[in-house]
């Protein structure tokens, strides 16, 4: 074990566990990934639901955390993005991270943890060389953000379809060897999960409601489908990565908005 995966173990007690692939069937109650075949096509529709679904119409019905908490943001920032906006499924791994369900049958997210799970994050991309933290987001609204967030902090991102090999074949000309990967969404983004496990790098992901987790390192617990969710998220991760560095963290949210 690295020194670096060291630290992720000692800045995350709950770190989820990522098991060996043993080819068995997913949980019933666990959505199944999707191949890379449908995964934009699929992506691409709930990105246009979820932003449909990130205003919420009453904001104090979904606050979390007391006035007193010490939030990156007010909670009231992060409600306006809609980042504590779930899907309509929940899966047993992401039990945790959900504070309640709404009578539109919307899970909604405990954005305590989201606010917690975004300082880890940051704490452990901080340890690495910049140029080795590889981003990849083949969702719509995450490509622009993660892009910036690659940008600001120095590191590689790979956004759209991610090529089969980019982590695994040495003789494919986009090869590369990043020592910690970042995705947007585990379902959308499988392919570089996938490959990150082969090659035994670490996984952040950030995770709605019906994501498994099984093959993730880190869980940033967030609406991952919606624009001002994933901006915000981003904004956030790359202000406290550099931060943690003893950088100036001189980026605003609107840097990492996706134009519609």
């Amino acid at each position: 074990m690295s020194d670096n995966e060291e630290g992720l173990e000692e800045a995350d007690s709950e770190v989820d566990e990522v098991p060996a692939d043993t080819g068995e069937a997913p949980a019933d109650d666990e959505p199944v990934a999707k191949t890379d075949d449908t995964d934009e096509s699929d992506a691409e529709a709930a990105d246009a639901e979820a932003e449909a679904d990130e205003q919420p119409a009453v904001l104090d019905e979904d606050v979390m955390p007391d006035d007193e908490a010490d939030l990156l943001i007010p909670v009231e920032d992060y409600l306006a993005a809609g980042a504590h906006i779930g899907t309509q499924q929940k899966t047993k791994s992401m039990e945790r991270f959900i504070h309640r369900v709404r009578t539109d049958g919307l899970y909604v997210l405990d954005i305590s943890q989201t606010d917690d799970r975004i300082r880890t994050a940051a704490s452990f991309l901080a340890n690495y060389d910049p140029e080795q933290i590889l981003v990849a987001s083949s969702r719509q609204y995450g490509r622009f953000p993660a892009e910036k967030f690659a940008d600001a902090v120095g590191a590689r991102a790979r956004t759209g379809r991610f090529i089969p090999g980019t982590l695994t074949n040495p003789d494919y000309e986009g090869y590369i060897e990043p020592d910690v990967v970042v995705v947007t969404d585990p379902i959308g983004d499988s392919q570089a999960v996938k490959e990150a496990i082969t090659v035994g790098i670490p996984v952040i992901a950030m995770c709605d409601s019906n994501n498994t987790t099984s093959n993730v390192d880190l869980v940033v617990p967030t609406n991952n489908k919606g624009r001002k969710a994933l901006s915000v998220v981003y904004w956030l991760l790359a202000n406290e990565t550099l931060d943690r560095r003893g950088a100036e963290p001189g980026y605003a949210l609107e840097d990492f908005e996706t134009e519609l």
